[in-house]
């Protein structure tokens, strides 16, 4: 079938960021989500005090109305939500997603797998325009796979990882 597919693993944990800007030079991670495939979930937004794009000023810091932890809590807090399996970590649109989550560990070893999934990749090999993963794409496929997107948030960490792990399995029944 055109929306379903075989995974190599069901080892994987789906992920989503928010940041303070697309140059990840200057941009620092201001909020992680984190789910695996049974559901359990991992939210976190962290301190920051840098510089932030307009963007993001008037989009995302408005969201972010949750406990803020420092960038040494959030390793630890991935870490052991993560666990020792060392997962693949599936988000959509990886590049942004990993680089931050590569930034906040820094030099420290990673609780999962060096290379990650993006789920744009997949949608790309079967077949369909990966900007029809947006729900208010002219493409989007959700309604052929049965998916309501309704209930979901844009730009909210949680929400955008909550349903990346929908979609997925959606696709894979």
């Amino acid at each position: 079938m055109k929306y379903k597919f075989n995974p190599y693993s069901k080892n994987i944990i789906f992920f989503d960021t928010e940041f303070t800007s697309l140059d990840p030079y200057k941009g620092e991670i201001l909020s992680i989500a984190m789910v695996k495939l049974n559901g359990e979930e991992l939210y976190l937004e962290l301190e920051n005090g840098g510089e932030v794009d307009p963007w993001v000023k008037d989009n995302i810091i408005p969201t972010l109305k949750g406990p803020k932890v420092t960038r040494q809590e959030a390793i630890d807090k991935i870490k052991g939500f993560v666990g020792e399996s060392k997962p693949y970590l599936v988000s959509y649109v990886n590049q942004y997603d990993v680089i931050y989550l590569y930034k906040l560990f820094k030099g420290e070893e990673k609780p999962f797998y060096w290379l990650p999934i993006d789920f744009a990749a997949i949608l790309f090999g079967m077949g369909i325009n990966p900007e029809g993963y947006y729900p208010q794409d002219k493409d989007n496929f959700f309604k052929e796979i049965g998916f309501d997107a309704s209930g979901y948030k844009l730009h909210n960490a949680l929400d955008d990882a909550k349903m990346l792990r929908e979609v997925y399995l959606k696709m894979i029944e």
